[in-house]
Order: C-alpha cells, then structure tokens, then sequence
C-alpha cells in the first residue's frame, strides 16, 4: 500500500522548493511525478530499515533515535555520545557511530543531499570558549559534518547549520529535557527534482489527498 505519511512528506519538500504541481487526470507528466515520489520514499524506507538495523544497539540505549519528518529522515543524536560538555571535538568512542551511518549513507542514499544540525538547551555559556550557544551548535555540527567527508559522503551534499537553544524539542526546565535539546541532528533529505516538462506550471498543492486518488485513477 503507498504510505500516506511519507507522500506527505515528499510533497512538503517540492512545497518548500517552490517545485509542487497541481496533478489533473490522464497527464503522463503527472503519472511520472507520481512514480518519482514513490521511488524517493522507497529510498528513505530503506534507508531507515537500514539504519535501524545497524543502530539497533545506540537506538536501545537511546542514544540515537530515528524519526521519518517533513524534512526527511531524521538521525538524532543525543550531544554526550558525541561530545564532551561544551566541547565540539567529537568524542573517539563516537566514531564507530558516525562510520555506521556514512555507510548507509554512501550505500543506500549516495544522491541525497544531507543536512546537519545542532541544538543546546538554553542553559547559557559560562565556562567555554564559545560566545553562545550559537557558536557551539555551530561547530558541534561542523565537525560532524567534516568528519562525514572524511569518511567519503560527497562533500557537495553536505551542508551545516547552528540553531542554538531556539529549537527545542522538550522541555528546558528539566534535567530530562535539557538533555534531550543537547542534540544533533542528521537529516537525509528528499531528492527534488526542478526540472519539470513545460505543460507543467509550478504551483503548491493544498490537498494532498487528491494526489492519492489522482495515482489510483492513473494506475
């Protein structure tokens, strides 16, 4: 059965790029829409089966958690598997991890462009280097990303980003949040494919639904 949830997903993406179409019965453009979608959420399936499985101890320990979102397919890992507290150097026992996750990566989505991302909690900086904790999410996902490269990810599908303590995902008042905001975050992105045929006008798609039923009646 086509999943709904990853559908959805992948046409939030062509939303974002500015690349959606409005799908009408019988086009054979919109029937190779469709089929592309399809193939991008099978890759992403795969590459979270894959994941899971290599992962399978971290994801028991949670120390890494696997999340299917609107931006992808998301690894999340908790800041101290990687790093020591206010450091951005990667921890050596971290290592072995991030080689599991280039190798599926390099294996099972070698055309994905892969976004990197760090969080903090909103504890403020006090005994470190850094400015604020925008500089350390910056760096803690630098080096992740570095150490991607090295380990042969395609250094054009790599790109960074710091969010400091401005997009948490739990509470900050607790000890238990906190910990959960201190994160980083890979996120293998959908392909999005811009290149559309003429007859095709670039508008966003407001009910997804319809897409679902457009595919049954073109099969």
């Amino acid at each position: 059965m086509f999943n709904r949830k990853l559908l959805v997903l992948l046409m939030a993406v062509f939303i974002f790029n500015g690349c959606a179409v409005i799908f009408q019965k019988g086009r054979r453009t919109d029937l190779k829409t469709i089929e592309t979608l399809r193939t991008q959420v099978n890759e992403l399936e795969q590459a979270q089966i894959a994941l899971r499985d290599k992962l399978a101890q971290e994801i028991q320990d949670k120390q890494v958690s696997l999340r299917m979102a609107e931006k992808g397919l998301v690894i999340t890992f908790v800041a101290e598997v990687l790093y020591d507290s206010g450091k951005a150097v990667l921890r050596p026992e971290s290592l072995s991890i991030l080689d599991k996750v280039a190798n599926i990566i390099k294996s099972k989505v070698p055309d994905n462009n892969i976004g990197i991302e760090g969080h903090t909690d909103n504890d403020p900086i006090k005994y470190s280097r850094w400015e604020s904790n925008w500089e350390l999410s910056s760096h803690r996902a630098l080096s992740v990303l570095h150490y991607l490269q090295s380990d042969g990810v395609r250094p054009e599908r790599l790109s960074a980003i710091g969010y400091g303590e401005y997009h948490p995902m739990a509470d900050n008042s607790t000890k238990e949040g906190r910990q959960l905001n201190r994160r980083v975050e890979i996120v293998i992105l959908p392909k999005t494919n811009k290149e559309r045929d003429e007859d095709v006008i670039p508008e966003i798609v407001n009910q997804t639904a319809d897409m679902e039923n457009d595919w049954e009646e073109l099969k």
